[in-house]
């Protein structure tokens, strides 16, 4: 979960001013936790104390209405209506990877990826997205090799995986879409050599850079084991007291502590 949290922050900066190289500073003065951390929280908060996610997902949002919030979430966050807006965006992918941490069964990870999108994207490509995202984390968590991750992919989801960042990154744009935003952030995975790696390569793809990161960054600390103390040491210090009470307590249940 560190891992997700730290590609966030770490693409925060970048958002909105696409750098285009992995050469770039880390923690940046402006760097700061945004809506992927925010809700990521929400959904491991829902796992481990049994909560509802629509009513958590608008409790977490109104805790912390800055973070920068899509649009239609954001309405929906604020309006007294639980039902679901058909999103296909990738807001349902980049608050999933609690699920992938958590569950200890290929099946039961999909079906609880499929339920924490659907309170809000209830598209066929949101829920593939948040599934794609929380089977990587699981796969990854449990041994299984980058080829055969790639290949589970592939045949179940089928995303386009045999795209390189380096062919990606020089016409790639602002895409909030799951089905334009989830397979390019598995590919930096894919190609990463280490955690750090990973996060650079998302975010040097542009566009979506915190999303993409945190979506990458959560798949690398499941692949590598871990998050690097210092960048994990900085994460947490740029987290309030709430946020990181329950990432401890999901880091304690999932026994990732």
């Amino acid at each position: 979960m560190i891992g997700a949290i730290a590609g966030d922050i770490i693409g925060s900066v970048y958002e909105h001013f696409s750098i285009k190289t992995t050469d770039f500073e880390l923690f940046h003065q402006a760097s700061r936790f945004t809506d992927d951390t925010v809700l990521t929280v929400a959904v491991a908060d829902c796992i481990i104390n049994g909560k509802d996610y629509a009513q958590t997902l608008k409790e977490y949002t109104r805790r912390y209405p800055n973070a920068g919030y899509g649009g239609n979430f954001f309405q929906w966050a604020f309006s007294e209506s639980e039902e679901p807006y058909y999103s296909f965006g990738n807001g349902s992918a980049m608050r999933v990877s609690p699920v992938g941490f958590a569950f200890n069964d290929l099946q039961s990870v999909l079906e609880e990826a499929e339920r924490s999108a659907a309170v809000t994207h209830n598209h066929p490509e949101g829920i593939k997205g948040a599934q794609a995202v929380a089977a990587v984390v699981h796969l990854a968590r449990n041994d299984y090799g980058k080829r055969k991750i790639k290949t589970y992919i592939v045949e179940q989801f089928g995303y386009n995986l045999d795209r390189t960042t380096e062919q990606i990154r020089p016409n790639y744009q602002f895409d909030v879409t799951c089905q334009g935003s989830v397979p390019e952030a598995i590919i930096a995975f894919l190609e990463a050599e280490n955690f750090e790696d990973a996060v650079r390569k998302a975010v040097s793809l542009g566009g979506d850079s915190d999303t993409i990161a945190c979506m990458s960054g959560a798949m690398a600390q499941a692949y590598f084991g871990e998050v690097p103390y210092q960048i994990g040491e900085k994460t947490r210090s740029m987290l309030p007291p709430e946020l990181l009470a329950v990432m401890d307590e999901f880091n304690r249940f999932a026994g990732l502590d």
